[in-house]
């Protein structure tokens, strides 16, 4: 063991030797008791103490980072020729196959095959292998069911100032992808350096958008085109109409020049049958665009009641309601609270504005036509819903009570005809069910403490997608009686409608009586008539009182 150090010390700093011995017990001192002393001791007060012979513990909340993770997809092209044949060339590909086709194994791998498809379709004509044989008992327990709301997933507005969301877009055909379009529509808080960006979400990824649309101007609306799951038409706050192709990249495919284009943001904007699309305006004007060249549009109508074409008095249009049934036929949602029935294609251009519709009290946010009855449509301004028919220009059929907050939007569900939905400023969504009841929603959720601004459903029905103010998306997944159509549904509402039509029409028709007989009538008898009935008013009761203080004297 070798020492590595060594301490060292006198002996005279260790002080005096300690010496230890045995040896008996000795007695040094002996104090007696004193009973003096005694008299002085207070006996102390017993007291009860708990002791907990536990650990203290405490608790912490501790919230993960989440992991973005992006989707990438392949396209696969058409593979599987020869190398010396090119794919794109139609004619070497026809003359390929012409080939081929004559080629005697191919007749005889045709043969074998065709045996064994037949005896496929044999099996599939025998046997309806989609028969549903308890239809009816699993649409009785979702009639049961309590109607729900549950949110599903959470989408945010990635840029660093938060934007509105101002449109939704489902995917056509049932799809999972949902474009989003984010502005700034109020001038005081708008600034120059705000993101112009808007997104397409996947449903199943919250955490990072699918597409981002990279716009010049921030988009105020866009709209899927029908049948197409990657195109995409949008109306920016500048005026401007885009075109979109979700496999081009970030940028948009079609812009429309400046001067051509509208001088107010672009509200609402809408897909015709072809590659036509109109939009809608505060600046009074409705365009049509064909997509394909956007150097200028096609068509232009000026929303001026007194059809005169004047701009200056004309109305700003924020909505429009439009279905493919009625190609030329179109409403328009004005911010002055007037509906107007549009035609596009009339003998004189002074014409198209049929007729107008005394709808709120304020600006019609929201339009849309019921798509099992397109004779009837939904708007919503001001404190409430209210669903007109085409036959009354004069009031509406069938209208919610006044609402607490102001609503913001409204649509229809695509699977039940009497069902639809509304947001308002509080951030509450509300669905409604006119068969079940008309003065109160069917089932009212609180999705945000901002106001919500947009709201859309899905194809489907099961799902419910809505924006906030700060630019937050909440998907939602309500119960399956909502998105369910019950027996005789559409013959239950047509016969509510159609009702509801009748009595206002009847009452039309007493109001119009009413007016007839007030015309024979001097102005200075109906100036009278009201005077004269509170005078006979204050003689009778004058009169009461006589009589029973003349009563109470002779008693």
């Amino acid at each position: 063991m070798e020492i590595i150090h060594e301490y060292a010390k006198v002996r005279s700093d260790f002080g005096r030797q300690c010496l230890f011995s045995d040896r008996h017990v000795e007695m040094l001192v002996d104090i007696p008791p004193n009973p003096k002393l005694a008299l002085q001791f207070v006996l102390k007060t017993t007291r009860d103490l708990g002791v907990q012979g536990c650990f203290e513990m405490s608790e912490h909340e501790v919230n993960t980072d989440r992991f973005e993770h992006e989707n990438q997809g392949i396209n696969h092209l058409e593979g599987g020729w020869p190398k010396d044949i090119n794919s794109l060339e139609m004619e070497q590909t026809i003359r390929f196959k012409k080939k081929v086709e004559k080629d005697e194994i191919y007749m005889n791998s045709v043969l074998v095959l065709g045996e064994l498809i037949a005896q496929c379709v044999g099996q599939n004509n025998a046997v309806d292998i989609y028969q549903e044989y308890f239809k009816n008992e699993q649409l009785l327990d979702e009639l049961q069911e309590v109607p729900s709301i549950e949110i599903v997933n959470k989408y945010r507005d990635r840029s660093k100032v938060k934007r509105s969301v101002t449109c939704f877009s489902w995917q056509p055909g049932g799809g999972a992808k949902l474009a989003a379009a984010y502005s700034c529509l109020d001038s005081q808080k708008f600034t120059a350096d705000m993101s112009a960006d808007s997104y397409i979400w996947d449903m199943m990824s919250p955490n990072y958008p699918q597409a981002v649309l990279q716009a010049t101007s921030q988009l105020v609306c866009l709209t899927y085109k029908p049948r197409d799951l990657n195109t995409l038409v949008s109306g920016c706050r500048n005026g401007q109409i885009m075109l979109w192709d979700a496999r081009a990249g970030h940028q948009a495919t079609g812009v429309s020049p400046l001067e051509e284009s509208h001088t107010d943001p672009v509200y609402k904007t809408m897909w015709l049958e072809s590659d036509e699309a109109f939009s809608a305006s505060t600046d009074g004007q409705i365009l049509w665009w064909d997509v394909r060249h956007l150097s200028k549009p096609i068509e232009r109508l000026i929303l001026d009641i007194k059809r005169k074409d004047d701009l200056d008095n004309a109305l700003g249009a924020i909505s429009l309601g439009y279905t493919a049934t009625s190609p030329n036929m179109f409403l328009v949602g004005t911010e002055q609270g007037a509906v107007l029935s549009c035609k596009r294609a009339a003998e004189i251009p002074t014409e198209r504005i049929i007729c107008t519709y005394d709808g709120h009290h304020g600006p019609v946010y929201a339009l849309q036509k019921n798509p099992f009855f397109p004779q009837n449509f939904l708007t919503v301004g001001d404190w409430g819903a209210r669903i007109w028919s085409d036959e009354i220009k004069e009031t509406a059929i069938v209208w919610t009570k006044h609402q607490n907050a102001n609503l913001t939007d409204a649509c229809w569900s695509p699977v039940r005809p009497s069902v639809f939905v509304t947001v308002n400023m509080d951030g509450w969504l509300d669905i409604w069910d006119i068969l079940f009841k008309q003065n109160d929603p069917t089932i009212s959720f609180k999705v945000r403490e901002e106001p919500l601004c947009t709201v859309q459903v899905h194809e489907a029905g099961s799902k419910v997608a809505c924006g906030s103010q700060l630019g937050v998306i909440s998907l939602m997944k309500i119960s399956s009686g909502l998105c369910t159509e019950q027996n005789n549904e559409q013959d239950l509402l047509s016969e509510i409608l159609e009702r509801e039509a009748k009595r206002e029409k009847v009452l039309k028709a007493q109001r119009g009586g009413d007016e007839g007989e007030t015309d024979d009538q001097t102005l200075k008898e109906l100036i009278l008539k009201p005077e004269y009935d509170f005078y006979n008013l204050l003689d009778s009761e004058q009169r009461r009182k006589q009589w029973d203080s003349r009563q109470r004297h002779y008693k």
